[in-house]
């Protein structure tokens, strides 16, 4: 892996420090550069736990990936450069309030002072390193913690108003390595009770929000203000290269 044209993929040229501050400069890069997208999963391309092949689609090809892909990758990047890291495990909490598959999404630790959830691949979330401690910090996306339920078990929290807070995932941060997720990520790209497997979804931060093609419609959120636009199918190839720099014709 070619350091110096990862960090040029997210607009970055030296990272001089594993420290905190390089950390979040990683991690809002990335997720302002490289989306979150399944249209591999959409067109029946395998995904495999290889980290080479990660590379070369996300960084070669200046596409972007699900959290297999996209952590799997940011966690390659973060060793490289210094950084004491580890994947974990996470069940996702649907909006609905239900849980998803147990152990499908993955998710990393970075040691520093102290461990940190920092997650590159779960589209709409926290865009900073998160500590354990259930500290409240707040971004652009909204306002975050980090809540422990019981010993080696926590809860990403999201703000949804000033009544209470909402899971989107819960952690178990016991360290795992990308091959104990074969299969999940299996079970991702072809059940068809996978979210991913339901309908095309490509989703990338911006400076003042977030752009997301959910099937045929374009979400665009701009400083919490949602804008909801139906999209053609003929004219789906030049929305994803507007927006998201991705070329459809590398998936024919």
């Amino acid at each position: 892996m070619d350091i110096t044209r990862y960090l040029q993929r997210i607009s970055l040229k030296e990272i001089e420090a594993a420290n905190y501050d390089a950390l979040l400069q990683l991690q809002s890069q990335h997720m302002l550069h490289v989306p979150f997208e399944n249209l591999n999963v959409m067109h029946n391309i395998p995904i495999p736990l290889d980290v080479e092949n990660y590379y070369k689609k996300i960084v070669l090809e200046q596409r972007g990936g699900f959290c297999y892909e996209l952590n799997g990758l940011f966690n390659s990047l973060l060793k490289d450069l210094g950084f004491n890291t580890y994947f974990i495990s996470a069940t996702v909490n649907r909006p609905d309030g239900t849980w998803a598959k147990p152990g499908l999404h993955a998710s990393l630790i970075v040691e520093l002072d102290q461990p940190y959830l920092v997650d590159v691949g779960f589209g709409d979330s926290a865009r900073m390193p998160l500590p354990l401690t259930g500290e409240v910090r707040e971004d652009v996306s909204g306002v975050y913690r980090v809540a422990k339920v019981k010993e080696q078990i926590f809860d990403l929290q999201r703000k949804e108003n000033e009544h209470g807070w909402r899971t989107l995932f819960r952690a178990d941060i016991t360290p795992r390595e990308l091959t104990d997720f074969k299969e999940a990520c299996h079970f991702n790209q072809t059940s068809p009770e996978s979210h991913f497997t339901q309908k095309k979804i490509v989703s990338l931060a911006t400076s003042n929000g977030r752009v997301t093609l959910s099937g045929n419609t374009l979400i665009t959120t701009y400083e919490g203000k949602v804008q909801k636009t139906d999209v053609d199918e003929g004219d789906q190839a030049s929305i994803l290269d507007e927006y998201f720099g991705i070329k459809l014709e590398q998936l024919l």
